[in-house]
């Protein structure tokens, strides 16, 4: 049996959770969610809570057990109090600047990048080094931090590129003579 499936999820107050066929949508103060339940999942919405089970036995029907009940606990989270990420830049002359609403990456390369940034999605860059993204959907904010990050991936050497904020990278040393 899921641990995690069988716990219920709270509805949180100014919360609405609607049950529309196989379609799950979660309104908030922050905006609107929805998902697609799976047929091996049964979904029900009680007054203050959502409740979620296999309908069989199946290994399939287990799996998504779980996996529904955490993406909907995201989902109330995400409209409720939705989900930042910090990338930080590190390298000499390495930054960032808002250019309207995307971003422009200056990376090393011998030209600029422009990352246009999704529907749903706010980026700031409070400073040169730092980039805030945020918004209500938990998969959409870690897919584009995951997207910034991956033009120049923080190397072992001496830590130049994009890295999360709190992250370890491990460091080598160096060439000897």
């Amino acid at each position: 049996m899921s641990r995690i499936g069988r716990k219920p999820v709270e509805i949180p107050g100014g919360v609405s959770v609607d049950m529309n066929g196989s379609e799950l949508s979660v309104k908030g103060p922050k905006g609107l969610l929805s998902m697609m339940v799976m047929d091996e999942v049964e979904v029900n919405v009680a007054e203050n809570e959502v409740v979620v089970s296999p309908v069989g036995e199946s290994k399939r029907a287990r799996s998504f057990w779980g996996m529904h009940r955490t993406m909907i606990a995201n989902m109330i989270t995400g409209v409720t109090e939705g989900y930042s990420k910090k990338l930080e830049i590190n390298g000499v002359g390495y930054r960032a600047q808002m250019k309207g609403t995307d971003v422009n990456l200056q990376l090393g390369f011998s030209h600029d990048v422009l990352f246009e940034v999704p529907e749903g999605i706010k980026v700031e860059c409070p400073d040169q080094t730092t980039i805030v993204i945020s918004g209500i959907d938990k998969q959409l904010v870690g897919q584009v931090a995951a997207n910034i990050r991956e033009y120049r991936k923080p190397e072992p050497y001496k830590g130049k590129g994009i890295k999360y904020e709190g992250e370890y990278i491990f460091r080598k040393e160096g060439k000897k003579k």
